[in-house]
C-alpha cells in the first residue's frame, strides 16, 4: 500500500466519519478487506476504484444498508450497528439511482422525506425552501418528478439526501446523465456541502474528483491502496518534464543521465523525460548546457489522477484477467 495518509491537525475535533478494520464477506469471497480511514468536517473525499473493487459495498456498509462482517463504522460519534437510528439521522445518502417517487411532485416528495427524517412539522417549509434553493429546484416544485429531465431528477435525489441538514453526506455517482452546465452546478453544490460537512463522493469520473474533492482514496480488490490529499498526487512519484533541444542527443544518452529513469522522443528535438521522485531537474539543465544542446523549452507535466489510477490498478487487472 502507498502510505500517503492525510493527518488531521493536533487539535482537530473528532472525525465525523470513522471506519476501522472494516471487512465484508459474501460466502467465501472478500468484498472489502480491513478498510480503515476517517473523515473530518469540511472534507470532500473522492472514493475511486475499478469495477468490482468494493466501492458500492463500502458505501452500503457506511450508510447502514449492509451489515459489516468485521470492523466498526461511526457517524458523528454514533456506531452504525449499536446505535443505527442516531447514526443514520446524521447521514444523507444518494444512491446511484435516485430513490424518487415519479408520481409525486417535487414538493410532495421532499415534504415526505422531511417527515421521514423527523423534521418537526413547523420546520418542514423552511427545510423545503432551503434545499430547493441549494439544488436549483425553485421553479419545478409543483411538477411531477417523472416529467423532469434526468438532471433535475438527480437534483431531487440530492435534495432528499440533505433536507435534514446532516453532517455527513454520501453521494454515489451524483452527476451521471447531467449536461455540462448541470454538472458544473452540482459540483459547485458538492463543494458548498463540503464547507461544513463530511462528503464522500463515489464516482468513476476522475476529472470530477480533481475538480471537487480535497482528498482521494483508491481501493483495489477490497483493499485501500492510496489515501492522500489531491495536492499530494505527485508526491512519491516520478517527475515528468517535456524539453525542446536545438541540437539534441539520442534518447539513450538522455536516459543515461543521473536521475533520469526514461526518455522518449516525441518528435525530432522534443523529448519527454521521466525523472526519479528525488531527482533535481537542475541536473538535466546542467547537462544540456555542458553538451551545448541548445535547451529552448522545459515544461513540467503534472501527473494526473488518471495516470495515478492506471499506475496503481493496471498491473493488478492484468494479473487478475
Amino acid at each position: 500500500m502507498i502510505d500517503a495518509s492525510y493527518l488531521p491537525g493536533e487539535f482537530m475535533p473528532e472525525p465525523l466519519v470513522k471506519v476501522e478494520n472494516l471487512s465484508r464477506y459474501y460466502h467465501n469471497s472478500c468484498a472489502i478487506n480491513r478498510l480503515s480511514f476517517s473523515l473530518d468536517a469540511g472534507e470532500v473525499l473522492g472514493f475511486l476504484g475499478p469495477n468490482g473493487a468494493g466501492k458500492s459495498t463500502t458505501m452500503q456498509v457506511i450508510t447502514g444498508n449492509l451489515a459489516p462482517s468485521e470492523g466498526e463504522v461511526s457517524i458523528a460519534g454514533h456506531d452504525i450497528i449499536d446505535d443505527p437510528r442516531s447514526a443514520k439521522a446524521c447521514l444523507g445518502y444518494l444512491p446511484e439511482h435516485p430513490p424518487v417517487y415519479r408520481d409525486s411532485s417535487v414538493d410532495e416528495f421532499l415534504r415526505f422525506c422531511a417527515r421521514l427524517h423527523r423534521i418537526p412539522a413547523s420546520g418542514v417549509a423552511v427545510a423545503l425552501e432551503r434545499v430547493k434553493q441549494q439544488c436549483g429546484l425553485e421553479q419545478v416544485g409543483r411538477r411531477l418528478i417523472g416529467n423532469l429531465s434526468k438532471g433535475y431528477q438527480q437534483r431531487v435525489g440530492i435534495a432528499q439526501a440533505i433536507i435534514h441538514d446532516p453532517p455527513v453526506v454520501v453521494l454515489d455517482e451524483p452527476t451521471v446523465g447531467l449536461d455540462p452546465i448541470q454538472i458544473r452546478e452540482i459540483r459547485g453544490l458538492i463543494r458548498a456541502l463540503g464547507s461544513e460537512r463530511s462528503v464522500i463522493l463515489s464516482t468513476h469520473i476522475l476529472s470530477e474528483v480533481q475538480a471537487t474533492c480535497d482528498r482521494v482514496q483508491i481501493i483495489r480488490a477490497g483493499e485501500l491502496i492510496y489515501n492522500a490529499p489531491i495536492e499530494a498526487l505527485r508526491e512519491g512519484h516520478e517527475q515528468i518534464v517535456r524539453i525542446a533541444l536545438r541540437r539534441s542527443p539520442e534518447a539513450v544518452e538522455l536516459a543515461g543521465l543521473a536521475g533520469v529513469e526514461h526518455a522518449e522522443m516525441l518528435e525530432p528535438g522534443r523529448f519527454r523525460v521521466y525523472l526519479a521522485a528525488d531527482a533535481n531537474v537542475d541536473a538535466l539543465v546542467t547537462a544540456a548546457v555542458a553538451g551545448d544542446w541548445g535547451l529552448s523549452e522545459l515544461i513540467p507535466e503534472q501527473q494526473s489522477l488518471e495516470d495515478l489510477f492506471i499506475e496503481l490498478t493496471h498491473d493488478h487487472e492484468i494479473a487478475a484477467s
